[in-house]
């Protein structure tokens, strides 16, 4: 939580990401250099097994508003903006405060009655956010908005309850592309007075606190991540490392593949496949708080049990909130290390499966988000994908990217496409030939497992 040195530079930005876990901002010279960073904890409520949600007023007001705070001695800062992930929903009162709890991705609420599961969607989270405002607009009916995380930041910042275009494009149908349809709104409880505001990617919204720095409309964070990472060459694999383990290949054409999705990639005639798992840090962070601690490392290479890690159901490519982890071939011989071990392994496969299934040929693989940070984690993706990793440089992508897009803001950048030359490698993790040959193996087990319960998903060739 600590801030890093700072140096005295200009046209400085600061991007807030509003994260699962915590709020991590950075402020960010006109090179991309961070200098400096906080974190800001919240907890992530699992009330249920199939309910994911924040304290809103705690995650989405405070965090950023305290955030802001701790970096308040930064000096020259010209813009902020907000990522954050989607969709995410509360209710609130006049004063912009949650009264709601903030629902989440995934969160059971966002299923459609009768809706035995997710639909393999063309578009991440759609229909889930129709769903949030039923539910939330039916358990606080006539609040003065019902509104995500990031207009709820923005709100607390800067007095403008407002949202990018990319996070209002995931509420379809309640969302047309060009404004809030008031027969769908209504019919789930809503007027469009209670919507937020809805503006293009890198706009001017408002001053923070009134007559400070330019509050920049923010975006999603995995598209905010994306925009400095540097993955926007054809065969490129950009995967997010956060509490949700997001994939995208980037393709030169736009076309579907059964139960992935696709999006348009912001370099101009192309595209991204993949799709969002649960096989990330909430399945990483389960598993470091049930099982005793130990270096996956020290593992045997060839002692290693298999993992399906779905302990809350996953997204792409089975789209089956019911469908539950399985800890396969245990025996008396496996120790703490590799069970840890077998967990990174398996997040690492789900990584080569979404590849596989993209159909593309792939170029490099990029690893983002604060997971990068967990060497044991960046290894087990490269023995998985028998691939080099590259690591970026700056752990807190999605705050950098909204960083980037603050400076279009402000005035002093005019095209996303320019984010990418922030794009900076930390280090390279290789795979390790010792662990070669039993990944492999290991890798088709875990294949059969996903497939008992969803039916055969056969992945191309790797």
């Amino acid at each position: 939580m600590t801030p890093v040195s700072r140096s005295n530079v200009q046209d400085v930005t600061i991007g807030i990401d509003i994260g699962s876990t915590a709020v991590k901002a950075v402020a960010a010279d006109a090179d991309g250099r961070v200098t400096a960073r906080v974190r800001i904890p919240h907890e992530l409520r699992v009330p249920a097994p199939g309910r994911l949600e924040h304290d809103a007023d705690a995650a989405w007001r405070r965090g950023p508003l305290a955030a802001l705070e701790r970096l308040g001695a930064v000096p020259d800062v010209r813009a902020v903006a907000v990522a954050a992930m989607v969709p995410s929903l509360a209710a609130v009162d006049p004063a912009g405060a949650p009264i709601t709890p903030g629902l989440l991705y995934g969160d059971e609420r966002g299923r459609a009655p009768g809706d035995p599961g997710e639909r393999a969607q063309p578009l991440p989270a759609l229909g889930e956010a129709e769903q949030f405002l039923r539910w939330t607009a039916a358990a606080a009916p006539g609040a003065a908005g019902y509104w995500p995380a990031p207009a709820v930041a923005n709100h607390a910042l800067a007095g403008q309850a407002v949202i990018d275009v990319a996070t209002a494009a995931t509420s379809f149908p309640l969302f047309d592309g060009t404004g809030w349809d008031a027969a769908a709104c209504a019919e789930r409880g809503a007027t469009v007075e209670q919507m937020p505001r809805v503006q293009t990617i890198g706009s001017a919204a408002g001053r923070v606190r009134g007559n400070g720095p330019v509050l920049a409309v923010g975006a999603i964070d995995a598209l905010c991540e994306q925009l400095v990472a540097g993955a926007d060459r054809e065969g490129d694999v950009l995967v997010l490392c956060g509490t949700t383990l997001i994939v995208w290949t980037t393709v030169g054409e736009h076309r579907q593949v059964p139960g992935l999705w696709t999006i348009p990639h912001t370099e101009p005639h192309k595209s991204k496949i993949g799709g969002a798992s649960n096989a990330g840090g909430l399945f990483l962070g389960w598993v470091d708080r049930v099982v005793a601690q130990a270096d996956p490392a020290a593992a045997e290479p060839r002692r290693v049990p298999v993992f399906s890690p779905y302990i809350r159901g996953e997204r792409t490519p089975f789209h089956d909130p019911d469908r539950r982890a399985v800890l396969d071939a245990l025996d008396l011989t496996h120790d703490a290390a590799a069970l840890r071990r077998a967990a990174y392994e398996a997040s690492g496969f789900v990584v080569r499966q979404l590849i596989e299934l993209s159909g593309a040929p792939v170029a490099r693989i990029v690893a983002s988000g604060g997971g990068t940070l967990d060497r044991s984690w960046m290894q087990a993706i490269a023995d998985a994908t028998g691939r080099p990793v590259e690591v970026s440089e700056v752990a807190e992508g999605a705050a950098l990217g909204a960083a980037f897009l603050g400076r279009i803001a402000a005035g002093l950048e005019t095209t996303i496409a320019d984010g990418a030359r922030w794009a900076r490698t930390g280090e390279t993790v290789e795979p390790n030939s010792a662990w070669t040959e039993p990944v492999a193996d290991r890798y088709r087990r875990f294949l059969e497992l996903g497939s008992r319960r969803s039916g055969a998903l056969p992945p191309a060739a790797f």
